[in-house]
């Protein structure tokens, strides 16, 4: 594959990952929030928490960590699965009668699954990135980090690639710590659960 051609699927990997991680739950959320779908809100609010993932990932792109691959696969990998783990939820959403919030919100859970699914597959060769440095500083890895430094320069322009880096590692380290605590404690008590008994 040409590196132009690499490039180009990086940023419309990007582009359809601000359209169909942030910007369509983001609204999904609002209208949730407005039409009091309590199912649907909770379930959005899963989605964001484990979503955060990817901007951990973004922050430590910015910082040149190679770390970056595996969160990054692991943020695809855990998207799909926040979004059809709960029955309790599922089954709430199921049985709501049909509207355009209800079709339009199972639409975008099937097509960001689909989305980070076939993303996670195609990201399996750029994993070697994370594990030899010398294969992360070729172009053939380097071009994941072009967006995140695109945004960088249009939202941090004032901050240095090693802070923001930080931020993303600190931002890494409380995902984890969090995350450990659900499976070991929250996951044990409530199983497929996700209203707290």
């Amino acid at each position: 594959m040409s590196q132009q051609l690499l490039q180009s699927l990086v940023w419309m990997d990007y582009r359809l990952a601000v359209l169909f991680t942030v910007m369509l739950p983001l609204i999904l959320l609002i209208w949730a929030f407005v039409q009091q779908s309590e199912a649907i809100q909770r379930l959005l609010i899963i989605y964001w928490r484990v979503a955060s993932l990817l901007a951990i990932t973004v922050y430590l792109m910015i910082g040149n960590l190679p770390l970056s691959f595996i969160s990054g696969i692991l943020a695809r990998i855990l998207i799909p699965v926040s979004l059809w783990f709960w029955v309790d939820l599922n089954e709430e959403i199921d049985e709501q009668r049909q509207t355009p919030l209800k079709l339009s919100f199972t639409a975008w859970r099937w097509a960001v699954s689909l989305y980070s699914l076939l993303g996670a597959i195609a990201s399996i060769p750029f994993l070697q990135c994370a594990f030899s440095t010398t294969t992360f500083q070729t172009p053939f890895c380097q071009a994941w980090l072009q967006p995140p430094l695109g945004y960088k320069n249009l939202i941090h322009a004032g901050y240095t690639n090693g802070f923001l880096g930080f931020l993303g590692v600190t931002g890494l380290i409380i995902y984890v710590l969090y995350f450990g605590y659900f499976i070991l404690v929250r996951l044990a008590k409530q199983g497929r659960s996700a209203v707290e008994q």
